[in-house]
């Protein structure tokens, strides 16, 4: 039937759905959160994290240290970019050391775990030596390399009792004696205290801190029965009340917990609550980059360990929400790594360096808010430092190694499109190259027909 008028078809206008068969909101926001959960469990997910989330905690720290050390190094008649040039060039290094570690593999890196130990331990004993250690701010825990090089051996330190331990505790798993006391604590424990010892010796009651989170999370991850775990945690506790209470310093430090003013009673807590004060300028979106005020003299160590405040006032509350993302990414993925594998040495040292990457931001970060004393540890992979940058990015290989491994990770690898060996056909045009699985099934073919 036509219109009358036009002489063509009336157009038939689709009827309205019915509001019964509208697909609902809450229907549209299941299917996203189920296709995010199964993005989320892809064989592969941990190794992007680690490898994204490492990359732009590195690159967003190095844009920072360059923005926060300016004011510092003209006060000290150095070049605006010295800081920046320096950490630069750590970064590059450390960016060797993780491509590198990410490419070993488990074998060689527990080979490591008994050479990095001894040349750990020979550095942090070195420290003590006069003429060759230095002390800075305090604590004397640095060797001069020449020049305005050095280093600090007990970030080192770090990364020694993650490899060792994680290697001496899968090797008694595997001869099944970790169900003994004596041996889920020695020699690890005793170890462990050689380093803490070699460290406090120079009065770095933060490191100290860190090596003694890593210390617990291997006992944890190692089963140790609860009444251990409270015993070797009470001794620490009290080794450390000790160590507080005898330092006016450290006394001082945690006297400023939630200060609100530079000048507590007898305690001067000028760093602490310019920390606070640069937080609280930076607003929702920070001032801009390069626009700080506090670190124009006013608050000390603005690219070291307060840096985080720094980022505060100039990125606001999105940059601080965003590096805490980032470093919550990074934790996840890490105990998805030690959480995935059968490896004993792959979940000890995952967990490790998870332990220790954590828990170090967590201090930082803690102590910048006002929350936790100031340990003067530096906020990984983000704050100037090229000593603790070194041994971290090759801890962050070590983790990509881990996620590498996994044998679904390795799966899903193994399928991937090769992007070179490409063979030009007749035509002039490229095409894939037929690997061994077409060769597997002209075989097969083959056979099937000969039968």
């Amino acid at each position: 039937m036509t219109d009358s008028r036009t002489g063509r078809p009336p157009v038939q206008r689709a009827s309205r759905r019915p509001a019964a068969l509208r697909v609902p909101r809450d229907h549209a926001v299941r299917r996203f959160c189920t296709s995010a959960r199964r993005a989320w469990d892809r064989p592969l997910t941990a190794y992007y994290l680690i490898l994204g989330g490492s990359l732009l905690i590195t690159v967003l720290g190095l844009v920072m240290v360059y923005s926060a050390s300016q004011i510092t190094a003209l006060q000290l008649s150095l070049p605006g970019s010295y800081f920046f040039r320096k950490q630069f060039l750590a970064a590059v290094i450390g960016g060797g050391l993780l491509f590198t570690a990410s490419r070993m593999p488990v074998k060689l890196h527990r080979a490591l775990a008994y050479p990095i130990l001894a040349g750990a331990v020979f550095l942090m004993a070195l420290v003590q030596v006069p003429g060759i250690g230095l002390a800075v701010n305090g604590n004397q825990n640095w060797i001069s390399l020449g020049g305005s090089f050095q280093i600090q051996p007990s970030e080192f330190g770090k990364l020694a009792l993650v490899l060792w331990g994680a290697d001496l505790i899968a090797r008694k798993q595997d001869k099944k004696l970790l169900a003994q006391w004596k041996h889920m604590l020695v020699p690890l424990v005793p170890v462990a205290f050689l380093l803490l010892g070699l460290i406090m010796l120079g009065g770095d009651m933060g490191t100290a801190i860190i090596l003694t989170a890593i210390l617990f999370g291997l006992l944890w991850l190692a089963g140790a029965p609860t009444r251990l775990f409270v015993a070797v945690l009470s001794i620490a506790a009290a080794i450390g009340v000790i160590l507080i209470k005898t330092s006016p310093n450290r006394m001082a430090r945690l006297a400023c917990i939630g200060a609100t003013e530079p000048r507590s009673g007898a305690t001067d807590c000028w760093q602490a609550v310019h920390g606070i004060y640069a937080l609280a300028s930076g607003g929702l979106f920070g001032s801009g980059l390069g626009a700080s005020v506090e670190k124009w003299g006013q608050l000390p160590e603005a690219h070291t360990d307060f840096i985080f405040a720094v980022t505060g006032e100039e990125l606001g509350l999105a940059g601080t929400l965003s590096v805490l993302a980032l470093f919550a990414a990074l934790g996840y993925a890490g105990i998805r790594v030690a959480g995935r594998t059968e490896d004993p040495f792959v979940r000890y040292a995952a967990g490790g360096v998870t332990t220790w990457i954590t828990a170090q931001a967590v201090i930082n970060i803690g102590a910048v808010l006002g929350l936790l004393p100031i340990a003067g540890v530096p906020l990984p992979l983000f704050s100037y430092g090229g000593s603790a940058l070194l041994p971290t990015m090759f801890a962050i290989g070590l983790l990509i190694a881990f996620a590498r491994d996994e044998p679904a990770a390795r799966a899903a690898l193994a399928m991937r499109q090769p992007r070179f060996g490409r063979k030009r056909s007749a035509g002039g045009r490229t095409g894939p190259r037929r690997w061994n699985t077409m060769r597997r099934r002209a075989s097969v073919a083959r056979s099937s027909r000969e039968r």
